[in-house]
């Protein structure tokens, strides 16, 4: 199991323990994720990568990535709650416990900023 630092942390953890399986994560480091911290994985390693909240599917993709290019094999991923209400693609199937559709917008399009 792995979540992409910070806010995956825990919920993987807590996620992790509870299946009784080892927890590892990934971390940006000089703006790309990467695994570090010794964290190395057997070729082909079947993972689940947990997050706390997906909006865009971002850091999870970065996430995914990062463990495949370590050898792994991302199988699916999950979060507490989906902003994106099941629209954000991952690459891998995904299940949310709670779905959302909670508009998002760059600064420089905010209504409420205007």
């Amino acid at each position: 199991m792995a979540s992409p630092a910070i806010g995956g942390l825990v919920i993987g953890f807590a996620v992790a323990q509870a299946l009784g399986v080892r927890f590892l994560w990934t971390e940006r480091q000089n703006g790309e994720m990467t695994l570090r911290r010794g964290f190395t994985l057997a070729p082909g390693e079947r993972i689940l990568v947990v997050e706390d909240v997906i909006t865009t599917g971002g850091s999870t993709r970065e996430c995914i990535a990062a463990l495949e290019a370590n050898g792994g094999k991302v199988i699916a991923a999950a979060s507490i709650i989906d902003r994106s209400n099941g629209t954000a693609d991952v690459g891998v199937p995904r299940i949310s416990l709670v779905e959302m559709d909670v508009p998002s917008y760059s600064p420089d399009v905010c209504p409420m900023c205007a």
